[in-house]
């Protein structure tokens, strides 16, 4: 922005209000795995190392480890609040550990922690977590989220629990794992997600196994701005005892935004004292500065408002631009009596357009999926036309709103059918159950070989599956999809995992990738809920074993009555061959290995009675990095494998 030069000179004399005010950026950052290298980006103590592509908080190498305890922080510190902003932060940190008992039964346990002290205190082994000592506690400012495995004090609940900690071990709130089916101590990868909104002062506390749907095991009031001081670091601290694990933390996600508490922070009130004191040039300084910023403000809305739509104007078969006129008068200003739900990123609103009823999704301001994602859903679904996609009519970005709008689904998502509780016309009928399977199936096998640039969808669930008037599936939501050319690659590269805990394939974790082969193990998990409806969770007392759909089902299947997973509300009015073939087919799907889910096109001609169903073991192989793809040895008539460190999808007819 160019001053005029009046301005240049008098903004000496009232510069140092504006340097005076504070600035905060937000923390963001994304390991897949950790490698030697990474150590850079950390801080680790004595006792911690990076080895086996892991973070080992407490590692074996220096020899025994009874009553050992580590500490490892991301290097930079995030700000937790800014009194003089009137603003706090949020934050989600998503990562995966392990802890491998080497004694039996194992201990103690690993915490996420938030403290401003890096330092690894003495005496902080055994029941303490590395959290505090016996002298510490109630002093250190530090809060802390542990995965207990012992039961070290009778206030504990259980000897495999999760519970939030500040200034102690002492748990404020403590919930078991047992119920949720994760064992902390079983020895495989559990994947925790814990977000804290400062808005309403509340911590969310996700766990699950890998690869599991996961759901919120509790929530606590929490006000970390009064419990912990404005800049803190971010990292784990674990601990053994007299019984011993080793702990690992094998990747590691963390994003945080800032929230605006305060409209007008009081702590602003110098300013307003200082201005008068600069005199009349000065006002005048100010009101040259805001008259040209407003201009340059106005300017660059206007000048993003052309960069975002001649991007998306470049893009062949580019849908309708509505004006946000059209789109309030149709939506009635976004009445609340208009809402259709709450999609990914945003709510959708019913309206009406020359006669025509639609849908229109609102992306929230305060979403980061925002502008890109509303691109990528632009150019990429305006360029497909499939009797099972949503159709997208038009979009608006106007006033910094940002708006979508597609044909209205009379019957909106698969979820509220699949999932409903009540009986009647809730629930879908076996025949539009299998019609549902197979329209999806053949979205997807447009999308991976039927365009002219492969589509990866990365978010294929029952609540983006949309239901017309005659109960047909249409594929929508394409926030998170990218194209991709087929004679190029096989996969995208993301810089952050894409897609929903639950529907996400186990790779994704390892190859920070999304491929044809994770969209086949989305598509086989919705097979499965289709099928099932909310039948796993009734039978979850009886059967311990299972962490998600597919190993229940995979559990009935190695019984021999795999149809008894089918919904309960269906009363035996299903066709069992058809059904046992459905739900061999998601299980096939949701292969551990990549190499061996079928393709799309498979997957179709199975649902079409033109191929047979591919062979489902009777237990479920187990997961394994990096997997191995079948090679066939011409000469020696032979299978070997190969190993890779990611999936290499390559376009195939068959299998």
């Amino acid at each position: 922005m160019q001053l005029p030069w009046f301005v240049k000179h008098q903004l000496a004399a009232t510069i140092f209000i504006i340097v005076a005010l504070p600035k905060v950026t937000s923390l963001y950052f994304n390991f897949s795995s950790f490698q030697p290298q990474d150590e850079a980006h950390l801080l680790m103590n004595q006792n911690s190392k990076i080895y086996l592509s892991a973070i080992q908080v407490t590692p074996d190498i220096r020899g025994p480890i009874s009553n050992y305890s580590g500490r490892v922080f991301y290097k930079e510190q995030l700000k937790l609040w800014d009194s003089q902003r009137g603003m706090k932060v949020s934050f989600n940190s998503t990562f995966v550990f392990t802890v491998s008992p080497q004694t039996s039964p194992g201990g103690e346990g690993l915490a996420f922690i938030l403290t401003d002290d890096t330092s690894l205190q003495l005496n902080s082994g055994g029941q303490w977590l590395g959290i505090v000592n016996s002298t510490s506690i109630g002093v250190t400012e530090i809060v802390a989220v542990e995965f207990d495995t012992r039961k070290s004090y009778p206030e504990d609940v259980d000897d495999n629990h999760v519970g939030v900690d500040v200034k102690s071990i002492y748990s404020i709130q403590q919930e078991p794992l047992g119920p949720h089916g994760v064992n902390i101590s079983g020895g495989y990868d559990v994947v925790a997600t814990i977000q804290f909104d400062a808005k309403d002062g509340k911590m969310t506390i996700f766990v699950s196994t890998l690869g599991d749907l996961m759901r919120p095991v509790f929530m606590v009031d929490l006000d970390l701005s009064k419990l912990l001081p404005q800049d803190v670091f971010v990292g784990f601290s674990a601990s053994t005892g007299e019984y011993t694990q080793l702990n690992s933390i094998r990747s590691w996600y963390f994003y945080s935004w800032e929230e605006y508490i305060e409209k007008n922070p009081k702590n602003l009130t110098w300013l307003w004292i200082l201005i008068p004191i600069v005199g009349v040039g000065g006002a005048c300084v100010l009101a040259s500065v805001c008259y040209w910023r407003k201009k340059h403000i106005n300017g660059q809305g206007v000048e993003e408002d052309m960069k975002i739509e001649l991007e998306i104007k470049s893009s062949s078969n580019a849908p309708h631009k509505f004006q946000l006129k059209e789109l309030l008068s149709a939506t009635r200003n976004f009445h609340p009596s208009n809402k259709l739900g709450k999609g990914g990123f945003g709510m959708v609103y019913k309206g009406t357009l020359n006669d025509k009823d639609v849908a229109v999704k609102r992306i929230s301001k305060n979403s980061r999926h925002g502008k890109q994602d509303f691109i990528a859903e632009i150019t990429t679904i305006g360029n497909l036309n499939h009797k099972n996609l949503v159709k997208l009519i038009g979009w608006c970005y106007e006033k910094g709103e940002i708006l979508l709008v597609y044909e209205l689904m009379q019957n909106r998502s698969l979820d509220r059918f699949i999932f409903s509780t009540s009986g009647g016309d809730s629930t879908l009928s076996w025949e539009k159950r299998l019609s549902v399977i197979c329209g999806v199936s053949r979205a997807l096998d447009y999308l991976h070989n039927g365009c002219d640039k492969r589509v990866l969808h990365r978010d294929i669930k029952p609540s983006n599956v949309m239901l017309d008037s005659d109960f047909n599936a249409r594929l929508g939501d394409f926030g998170l999809a990218r194209t991709i050319h087929l004679s190029e690659k096989s996969h995208h590269s993301t810089r952050e995992i894409a897609g929903t805990p639950g529907y996400m394939a186990p790779e994704s974790l390892h190859t920070q990738r999304a491929s044809v082969e994770t969209d086949v193990y989305a598509f086989g998990v919705l097979i499965l809920e289709v099928v099932c409806g909310g039948r796993k969770a009734e039978h979850k007392q009886h059967l311990q074993c299972c962490n998600n759909i597919a190993d229940w089902v995979w559990e009935l299947h190695g019984k021999g009555n795999i149809t008894d997973a089918v919904d309960l509300r269906l009363n035996d009015d299903f066709d069992k061959a058809q059904a046992k073939c459905v739900l061999e087919l998601g299980l096939a799907c949701c292969h551990p290995n990549p190499y061996e889910r079928p393709s799309m096109r498979t997957v179709l001609l199975v649902l079409i009675g033109e191929a047979s169903p591919p062979f489902v073991a009777i237990e479920k192989p187990a997961f394994t990095w990096p997997a191995t793809a079948p090679v066939l040895n011409e000469e020696l008539n032979f299978q070997v494998t190969v190993s890779q460190n990611e999936p290499i999808t390559e376009l195939k007819s068959g299998r």
